[in-house]
């Protein structure tokens, strides 16, 4: 309808990630964030999640602009796909747009505009008038939204907390938030993924004061696991080991790219003796060495699950040394996070995690943060987002709490149109949405199916099953490698090919350690990775390649 402000969430609101949402004004759209969100387990074949912007696609030529709050994946990673088919400015602050440009770099998507701004920055786009709001969240150059529209004022939060002494001294602007509350906000948006937790979210710092004392009673080597894009979390480490005398090696492709991407950029500091390279690790003694990397949620073939399996080329791990994984243990992720931390105990590492040390706070905001904001919005409605259907039925129970009435609170599914007028607001229909596989850098529904995938790829290049048997508790392989192949190759015809595949994963199984072995999932992805090279390189093949590892 004309004259009136449609809100669509196309994604965010049933799920932690995939954040995105619609802003729609007669002949104006302008896009909040363009997340992704990785795939459950059960999703096999897919590297990733994007939302299904169908909706964005079919009505191009209203779209004015998207909108980036910060430069978590969560918010920024399907940002290349929609790229791909819109192109149109992209406004963010300068962290978060240097993350940006690598990613469009990838995509070669070099040539598309973005412009950079600041806190406290207004920017008019079609009908709408855009101020940027600082806020403190778990990476540098978060910004707020206050959106004036001709119905009235809608304020976005993006990811938040209240934190009181962040790292870069860069307070959350709470005069502005209040200032938007004494103007008279019609709509808040805001998020909601602590809205479960009870009191108040630690300060970042608590973290450095937990790397004190952990550095303080450490003579050997430290390790710390962290999410590559949590610049503060990186800044603290270092700050501490220079405090501590200590040298920093920073490994891990993502880790160092943002390292030098926040360097040049002045959102980190590393003095330059400090920083050494992976090579300089033999010339340091165990007291002088921080290794700053990724694989905080135990990924197969990150590096830190190679460091923990023996398989890093140039970490081992001895006795002495100290593990930290400062970072959440994103829920699904718990046991294979547990494998990582079992394997480094067993090579001698004392395993320091989020269960027995504060070594991690959240980014969000907690309970009491949430009131407060509502408290200084004062919004007319309000609208959830951010986080599982429970988290948005936490957080309107909240906003009740603050007087909000029930009438005036939204609980979205994503595809849901919020219409506003200057006089009424509530849902009228929805536009379509989902969610979009992603499997490499594939187009936009290249996998709409995950049946459907398979079966092409089965037609294509065919499977191959390894088979082994294994002793689990001493790791011995008991019978095998069998190989059994289906529409790769006729078996009697290339019994060669199938004698070579079977010498390789002999060969790759005898270079492997004991805990590789009787692991059956870091197994399974070596196999899987060691053969898929090997067929790409020498037959120019891809089959399925499946391991049915059978634990005796």
């Amino acid at each position: 309808m004309e004259n009136t402000l449609s809100v669509i969430p196309l994604g965010g609101v049933e799920e932690i990630g995939l954040n995105m949402t619609v802003f729609e004004y007669n002949q104006d759209i302008i896009v909040i964030d363009a997340g992704l969100m990785f795939p459950d387990d059960d999703v096999l074949g897919v590297d990733f999640v994007i939302p299904d912007f169908s909706y964005l696609i079919n009505n191009r030529e209203k779209i004015r602009a998207v909108i980036l709050t910060h430069g978590h994946e969560d918010h920024t990673g399907a940002l290349p796909f929609l790229l791909k088919e819109i192109a149109v400015p992209v406004y963010g602050t300068p962290l978060t747009l240097g993350l940006v440009k690598e990613k469009l770099r990838e995509h070669n998507l070099e040539d598309r505009e973005l412009i950079p701004v600041m806190p406290r920055d207004i920017v008019t786009i079609g009908v709408f008038s855009v101020e940027f709001v600082r806020v403190t969240h778990s990476i540098v150059d978060g910004v707020g939204l206050g959106i004036t529209t001709p119905v009235g004022l809608i304020v976005h939060t993006g990811d938040f907390k209240l934190d009181p002494t962040p790292v870069d001294g860069q307070l959350m602007d709470f005069h502005r938030f209040a200032e938007y509350g004494e103007r008279g906000a019609l709509l808040l948006l805001s998020d909601s993924t602590n809205a479960e937790k009870g009191g108040f979210t630690f300060s970042e710092k608590e973290v450095r004061r937990a790397f004190e004392d952990i550095f303080s009673n450490t003579q050997g080597r430290i390790v710390i696991a962290t999410f590559a894009s949590n610049i503060h979390r990186i800044q603290q480490a270092i700050d501490v080991a220079v405090k501590y005398g200590r040298k920093v090696i920073l490994c891990g492709k993502s880790i160092v790219s943002n390292a030098q991407i926040s360097l040049s950029l002045g959102y980190l500091r590393i003095p330059q003796e400090t920083w050494l390279k992976l090579e300089d690790l033999t010339k340091l003694q165990d007291h002088e060495v921080v290794i700053i990397t990724t694989g905080s949620q135990g990924e197969p073939m990150s590096v830190l699950s190679r460091i923990a399996t023996d398989e890093h080329k140039h970490i081992k791990i001895k006795d002495g040394d100290t593990v930290i994984l400062s970072a959440k243990m994103i829920p699904g992720n718990e046991r294979s996070i547990g494998k990582i931390i079992n394997h480094l105990f067993r090579r001698g590492a004392n395993v320091i995690y989020e269960k027995v040390s504060e070594v991690h706070v959240s980014g969000h905001a907690s309970k009491e943060e949430l009131k407060l904001m509502l408290n200084l919005i004062k919004p007319k409605y309000f609208m959830p987002v951010h986080g599982e259907y429970r988290h948005l039925v936490y957080h309107s129970m909240l906003a009740k709490k603050t007087d909000i009435p029930k009438e005036n609170i939204f609980i979205m599914k994503n595809g849901d149109i919020l219409e506003i007028t200057d006089k009424e607001a509530g849902k009228n229909g929805n536009v379509n949405s989902g969610r979009t596989f992603i499997d490499g850098k594939g187009g936009i529904g290249d996998v709409e199916e995950m049946v459907l995938r398979d079966r092409l790829r089965l037609a294509h290049d065919g499977i191959v099953l390894i088979l082994l048997a294994i002793e689990k508790p001493s790791g011995i392989i008991i019978s095998g490698p069998e190989i059994i192949s289906r529409g790769f190759v006729f078996e009697d015809a290339s019994q060669e090919i199938i004698n070579n595949v079977k010498d390789l994963i002999a060969n790759t199984i005898k270079g492997l350690e004991r805990e590789v072995i009787s692991d059956s999932s870091l197994l399974k992805a070596k196999l899987r990775s060691t053969l898929k090279k090997y067929l790409r390189d020498t037959m120019d093949r891809r089959p399925m390649i499946m391991p049915i590892i059978i634990e005796v």
